[in-house]
């Protein structure tokens, strides 16, 4: 016991290496955000290989359930134990879980390691943003936030390439094992150069709060998502979202119970806290719809090849880094309020944009629409991540930064399965309007090596239909965003001062 106490005094002595720090969560977000996509360029070979086409996409939908359920978890504990301990536990789930799916012989055992792997991923956005908020000022911290969350939008543009020649040159297996040099390289920069001095709390974990908010969750993810693909009928919809509302309804009740809660009421008690992290859920709903549906647009009524379509939003993760540089300089001027409007106009112009695009829209002008819509996204996700930290005490930024994180991921879940529905009965109406036409020449429309067996006479009564679809989805887009102006002015005082540091 001694000596455990003289190691923490000395460790407490020494002075994390920032620089390498900053690397090392890069490098985790980065190796997180790449998982993803591509998974998504292997599974055509994935199913070949493991014949599982009907469980396809449980790949994706498990990994994405499993990270939802664990990022309050995560944060809790990193406010209690430490955002190292956990930062490390994380990503040797995550690495195990890795492992064990490229291992992985049968689509059922895939997606129950993908489960595995989803929970480990699930500390790495949270802690990692916690992890900044502790080692940089609040003038630094939008920057350097800016520049992690970039990876994602760098994980979007190498990540099919990546894909493509794993797939060809080695197998689909070593997409999952790449992770293991990466995942441990990074622990070793973590374990070595990241030091706490913050004091821990006794070690406490609300069970009963796990238990509720995690049914309710997975009730209300599973009901979006089985809702999205078609798969649910009204009675069972209306169940699954009461189910859910109960399960909330008891979390909220063992919340206001226990002493030491896993997510605090008293969070919800501040305006701004929840004004920001609405608006974070409502934005990276319509950031789903754009990185989606813009690509859709490309390859379905321009023709492109799906290599060359993905680089349409690929001027947006580039002026997600300059938004969130724009938003680290104005927010030691500005309110979060004027700050978040200002990024929503720029948003709204993007989206106008795109919702009165005629079908001819040349590519090109996609590049413009993503460079704006980026730059919004850059600044108004910075804002409000920074913002949710600075409205907290120290104690409590794990917690705080992990519920934003989870906002997000309901936002794109629940907008994602919405935008789905859309393009679905702006579809089937399209087709049963137009004798001829068929659901199924619309999925070979959207791929263009397919799209070239269709008969040329109906390709414009196809394309039709498809534009459609996407007009109605890029004008629910606008709407969002009309509802997020309408919540940030409910923010017009803005709460605590950002540049009181939570360091």
């Amino acid at each position: 016991m001694w000596w455990g106490q003289r190691q923490e005094e000395i460790m407490s002595k020494k002075q994390t290496n920032v620089g390498v720090v900053t690397g090392a969560v890069f490098v985790a977000t980065f190796m997180s955000a790449v998982e993803g996509t591509i998974v998504s360029t292997a599974m055509p070979t994935i199913v070949g290989d493991l014949h599982g086409v009907a469980l396809m996409n449980w790949v994706f939908s498990i990994f994405l359930l499993t990270n939802a359920l664990a990022t309050p978890i995560y944060g809790k504990l990193a406010d209690t134990v430490g955002r190292k301990r956990v930062f490390l536990i994380g990503l040797l789930i995550f690495i195990v879980g890795s492992t064990l799916s490229g291992m992985s012989h049968s689509m059922a055992t895939l997606i129950a390691w993908r489960a595995l792997q989803g929970i480990g991923a699930g500390a790495i956005m949270p802690v990692s943003f916690t992890i900044l908020a502790d080692i940089y000022p609040v003038e630094k911290r939008a920057r350097v936030m800016g520049l992690n969350g970039s990876a994602w939008g760098i994980a979007a543009v190498v990540a099919p390439l990546l894909g493509g020649f794993i797939v060809d040159h080695l197998s689909w297996h070593w997409i999952f094992f790449i992770n293991i040099p990466i995942g441990i390289v990074t622990m070793a920069l973590i374990w070595f150069f990241l030091f706490e001095t913050m004091d821990r709390k006794p070690f406490t974990m609300d069970w009963g709060g796990c238990l509720w908010l995690s049914v309710g969750l997975l009730l209300m993810m599973l009901t979006f998502q089985l809702l999205g693909e078609g798969q649910l009928n009204l009675m069972w919809v209306v169940g699954g979202f009461i189910l859910a509302i109960i399960a909330f309804g008891l979390f909220i009740r063992q919340e206001k119970r226990v002493v030491d809660p896993l997510i605090p009421m008293t969070l919800f008690t501040d305006r701004t806290f929840v004004i920001q992290n609405l608006i974070a859920a409502l934005l990276s709903g319509f950031i789903m719809g754009f990185e989606v549906y813009l690509p859709t647009w490309t390859q379905g009524l321009l023709g492109l090849p799906a290599s060359q379509a993905g680089f349409a939003i690929t001027p947006s993760s580039l002026m997600w880094i300059v938004g969130s540089f724009v938003a680290g300089k104005l927010l030691l001027s500005r309110s979060p309020y004027q700050i978040v409007n200002i990024s929503l106009i720029l948003v709204t112009v993007g989206a106008v944009a795109m919702a009165v695009a005629p079908v001819s829209t040349p590519f090109w002008t996609f590049f413009v629409i993503a460079a704006i819509c980026g730059t919004g996204f850059g600044i108004t996700i910075t804002t409000t991540t920074v913002t949710v930290q600075s409205q907290v005490d120290v104690d409590e930024v794990g917690v705080a930064t992990s519920f934003n994180t989870l906002a997000r991921t309901l936002g794109q879940t629940v907008m994602v399965s919405i935008f789905g529905i859309i393009m679905n009965v702006a579809m089937t109406r399209g087709v049963a309007e137009h004798s001829g036409t068929t659901m199924g020449m619309m999925n070979q429309l959207i791929n263009p090596q397919k799209a070239k067996s269709l008969p040329s006479h109906l390709l414009p009564t196809l394309h039709g239909i498809l534009y459609q679809g996407l007009h109605a989805i890029f004008i629910a887009g606008v709407i969002l965003i009309a509802i997020s102006f309408m919540v940030n002015w409910f923010d017009r005082k803005s709460g605590r001062d950002l540049n009181e540091s939570t360091d």
